[in-house]
């Protein structure tokens, strides 16, 4: 496409105040801007009309608005042009350094050339268009995964629901009662599954395969191929997207001989309580008699560092639930229950409420010290309790309330055919991992989505929110695929990796570090792409040795290109620093420190990268051997509590980086000239100083020997 570029440069919102806009406007002509207009409300109705007036009525085809942050006004600043850059001069600049400085102004500067240059090096993406299907798999016939079903064919979409077990119902379909989902939340209800399956069977849109399993999942989404074995035999159909929803199931007991199971048949677990309550009668096991007094134990295996360190979300209203289950059964019967924080958010303390107001529950908080069985009473030993610090219970019957286990713990379950293994990656928990603040649906395989309680501990409320957000998020995905655009994090983003395979040397690095299962490889090595399951965030790029990946609007060169075109001062006292900061965090980060007008050194022109887990070690070169003094990343924060939107970017590049000695050794520079820092969005005020004394530190090396080359 022969570019012909319009540079708008607006000059209000303190803009022209700070910075010599003509200058700028002349800049922007030496540097190729074809058309290049300044005025002073480019988002107002007149600014606008002008950007579009050019393109319609000049041929421009490229367009970079020099203004606010790309982050704001993007709705006004949606031209209709193959190419469109955001230069931030407001925030980065205007409101963030001190007004007509000759140091601003040359940022200012800066930044126009670098997204000049930006769009100079990018080509218009070609999405990549194909023909997928859009049938959504739910896996899992439980509360969570009946509601995916009818949710997704509420929406019009075809589904796939298979259950492993003969019927549909999962385990509410075992349980006597559940708990309160209306107002005024506390009145106890009968499962509402049963109703549900019912619907599910009877929708037209849903085929329901019960006594399934999955052998294989091959594929990418729109276009995997599921390989349903039932005992009819294997059956293979093509899917667009997969709604994880198999469940949990209760901890094992066994391992929880400390609080007396095994002791006796009398100490029980909460599932064994919900099975008595179906059956019609609640009894000790050892002698079929109706029980008098009944103690729950709390946290039982979890938020236990020996067992499962989580809290499973639905233990006390489970057992404030099976306590009532005992009263209402038994009026004479009395019920304790020892916890160690009573937890019941939302509209679960109506319900709370409810049970406290019965005097045959009683309630205490403690820790359990031993439990012990004397002459066919069990003793229940509890420490800092609201009775004293020491005391002993005694009940004819004990329950355990246990948590709950995800079941991608004990199987693969989907059975991927992915290089990376047939699960999917779990958190240290098991449950599956994926970046849970931003994203809670998506897993680390693009177009499989967890819901309810095989992604995290939740009540069955809660879990159909699960199942409509999973569904929904399966449907975005399939129409996004459908137009060859990016599912997410970078939504409808319509660019992919391009490899030139040609000199490709099989090191297997991109296909071994995309935090996604994108690519797979064949028998020598060779990476095969793989493009709908690609989330842009140009990992393989920065991993790749021989720099034979890239993006049309996104590259080594195109970066490159932007440090090369940054003015040095040949005044050793205005020294000039490059900064690299992932788009998620640091940018919006360094937007606020703009917008809370806090200032900081302007020697550093920022360069936004999709992820730091795109930096290739040759911008680091360049960056030396340009003259500038130093580098600073700023990324995403990274380790066991991780922030990265791309999970693994962040502390990719700090690997890199480990590596960045050899480098500076071959360049004679000192290593300490390129430091990352990990930073999260709400730490924006620590900016600041982070680049002021990267800045001072680096200054005690003296001068880049480059700049004087």
């Amino acid at each position: 496409m022969e570019k012909k570029i319009g540079v708008y440069i607006c000059s209000g919102c303190e803009i022209g105040e700070s910075i010599n806009v003509e200058k700028l406007a002349t800049i922007a002509q030496r540097k190729g801007g074809k058309v290049v207009k300044t005025h002073a409300c480019l988002c107002g109705e007149e600014g606008n009309a002008l950007i579009h007036g050019d393109v319609t009525n000049e041929g421009v085809n490229t367009v970079v608005i020099a203004a606010c942050s790309a982050r704001t006004m993007t709705d006004a600043f949606r031209i209709d042009v193959p190419i469109l850059e955001r230069v931030n001069l407001r925030e980065h600049v205007a409101w963030s350094h001190e007004p007509k400085d000759e140091h601003t102004q040359t940022l200012a500067e800066d930044y126009l050339q670098m997204g000049i240059v930006r769009v100079q090096k990018t080509s218009p993406p070609e999405p990549n268009i194909q023909e997928i299907c859009k049938t959504i798999l739910v896996v899992g016939g439980g509360v969570t995964g009946i509601g995916a079903a009818l949710d997704a064919a509420d929406a019009g979409s075809d589904v796939v629901l298979i259950e492993k077990s003969a019927k549909l119902g999962g385990f509410l379909a075992g349980a006597w009662k559940d708990l309160p989902s209306t107002a005024p939340y506390r009145d106890l209800e009968t499962p509402q599954v049963i109703e549900k399956a019912r619907l599910a069977q009877a929708n037209a849109k849903i085929r329901v395969i019960t006594g399934a399993s999955i052998e294989k999942i091959a594929g990418a989404p729109g276009l995997f191929d599921a390989t349903i074995k039932t005992e009819a035999g294997e059956e293979t159909i093509r899917i667009g997207a997969v709604v994880l929803a198999t469940g949990a199931r209760p901890y094992d007991a066994t391992k929880l001989t400390h609080l007396g199971f095994g002791a006796s048949p009398d100490v029980i677990t909460a599932a064994d309580l919900e099975a008595m309550a179906v059956k019609g009668e609640i009894v000790r096991p050892s002698d079929r008699k109706k029980v008098k007094s009944v103690l729950f134990i709390q946290c039982a295996g979890s938020r236990d560092e020996a067992h499962l360190p989580y809290c499973s979300a639905t233990c006390c209203a489970t057992s404030l639930k099976q306590a009532m289950y005992i009263r209402e059964r038994n009026p004479e019967a009395e019920v304790t229950i020892v916890y160690r924080d009573m937890r019941t958010p939302g509209q679960g303390e109506f319900f709370y409420q409810r049970a406290q107001e019965d005097p045959g529950i009683f309630l205490t908080k403690g820790v359990i010290n031993g439990v012990t069985v004397v002459g066919g009473k069990i003793q229940v030993a509890a420490a800092d309790t609201l009775l004293g610090p020491n005391v002993t219970f005694e009940a004819d019957l004990v329950v355990l309330a246990t948590g709950m286990v995800p079941t991608t713990v004990d199987e693969p379950i989907l059975n991927l055919a992915y290089r990376q293994g047939p699960a999917l990656p779990t958190l240290k928990y098991g449950f599956p991992d994926s970046h849970f603040i931003c994203f809670p649906y998506e897993t680390q395989r693009t177009g499989i989505y967890a819901a309810g309680t095989v992604r995290a501990p939740m009540d069955t409320a809660s879990a159909l929110q699960d199942a409509a957000g999973a569904a929904l998020k399966a449907i975005q995905c399939l129409h996004l695929t459908a137009q060859g655009k990016a599912v997410h994090p970078r939504v409808g983003d319509d660019s992919f990796p391009e490899f030139f395979l040609n000199r490709c040397t099989q090191c297997k690095r991109c296909t071994e570090e995309c935090p996604f299962g994108t690519l797979d490889e064949d028998e020598k090595g060779t990476p095969k792409p793989n493009p709908t399951r690609c989330r842009r965030c140009g990992v393989c790029m920065g991993a790749c040795p021989e720099r034979i990946i890239s993006f049309k609007n996104y590259s080594i060169d195109l970066i490159a290109s932007m440090i090369k075109t940054v003015d040095v001062s040949e005044d050793e006292d205005v020294p000039t620093f490059l900064g690299l900061i992932c788009e998620n965090d640091a940018y919006p980060a360094l937007d606020m420190a703009g917008l809370a007008r806090i200032k900081y050194s302007p020697h550093i022109r920022f360069i936004p990268l999709r992820c730091l887990g795109g930096t290739n070690l040759v911008w680091m070169a360049e960056a030396m051997s340009k003259g500038l003094e130093g580098v600073l990343l700023i990324g995403c924060k990274h380790g066991e509590n991780y922030q990265c939107h791309f999970v693994k970017g962040s502390e990719l590049c700090s690997i890199r980086l480990s590596k960045v000695q050899e480098t500076l050794n071959r360049l004679q520079l000192e290593s300490g000239r390129i430091r990352m820092v990990q930073l999260a969005i709400n730490e924006f005020d620590q900016l600041p100083g982070i680049v002021d004394q990267f800045i001072e530190d680096v200054k005690e090396f003296g001068p880049n020997p480059f700049r004087s080359m």
